[in-house]
């Protein structure tokens, strides 16, 4: 059953929170906020989290699956900082959790093509990024909550990330292309510690991952063909997938 302000449920007020889980085995927490700044980040996801983890402790939810993002622990800079907060709440709780750290969506190229547009030129930061497609992840987010934590490894901790590596800047470059879309891009360096790494493939994964297969070129022919592809819907379980804001 999906949760967000559409239904009812405001996971900063907690509103209808406890009710909407009551019947949840497990708890996907995919929520978000459209922010850049480290404070907006920072106070959604630490209030959030926190509600979204006190309700399920009342509901006896015995899974909670949290969405972050692959190298959050090594690019402390705005939204990023955020979702580091998001995990540290996740990890110290006492519910049963799993945290699926996943690289940008196919669909990053287009929002930071959009976002980051300033008059008639996007500013689209210079970073290296391995896209995945977000229906792999979603397909993958399920498994995980079907089958229970596992901590055979002795860690809660996950990651899945796509096939190929490519430039953020290459990569709105092909979409621009696709769209037939002729406003000027242009590749920006973020300054600092953080910048560096993320130019340096600190946003990808490092170690084992689960490999995702839809290509960004096969996602931009027909993105509908591709996630249609891969999603699928398990049955094993009741879950609750909570979304939050987009």
């Amino acid at each position: 059953m999906p949760i967000s302000r559409a239904n009812g449920v405001d996971l900063l007020n907690v509103r209808g929170l406890t009710e909407a889980l009551k019947e949840a085995d497990a708890v996907i927490d995919v929520s978000s906020v459209v922010t850049a700044r480290r404070g907006e980040s920072v106070e959604f996801f630490s209030h959030a989290t926190q509600n979204i983890l006190t309700a399920e402790q009342f509901a006896g939810v015995r899974h909670h699956v949290a969405l972050s993002i692959v190298g959050v622990d090594r690019v402390r800079y705005g939204y990023y900082e955020g979702k580091h907060v998001q995990e540290e709440l996740v990890r110290s709780s006492a519910i049963p959790h799993t945290v699926l750290r996943a690289t940008q969506f196919h669909e990053f190229a287009g929002q930071m093509l959009d976002r980051m547009r300033f008059g008639p030129v996007s500013a689209i930061p210079s970073m290296l990024c391995r896209p995945v497609a977000a229906a792999e992840v979603a397909d993958l987010l399920v498994d995980i909550a079907d089958t229970g934590p596992d901590w055979s490894d002795g860690s809660s901790m996950a990651e899945m990330a796509g096939p190929e590596v490519l430039t953020l800047y290459a990569m709105v470059r092909k979409l621009r292309r696709a769209r037939g879309d002729h406003h000027p891009a242009v590749p920006v360096t973020v300054p600092g510690r953080a910048g560096k790494v993320m130019r340096n493939g600190g946003l990808l994964p490092i170690g084992p991952y689960h490999r995702g297969v839809v290509t960004f070129d096969a996602w931009l022919s027909d993105p509908l063909s591709a996630a249609g592809g891969y999603a699928r819907q398990s049955t094993r379980t009741r879950s609750a997938k909570v979304g939050g804001r987009h």
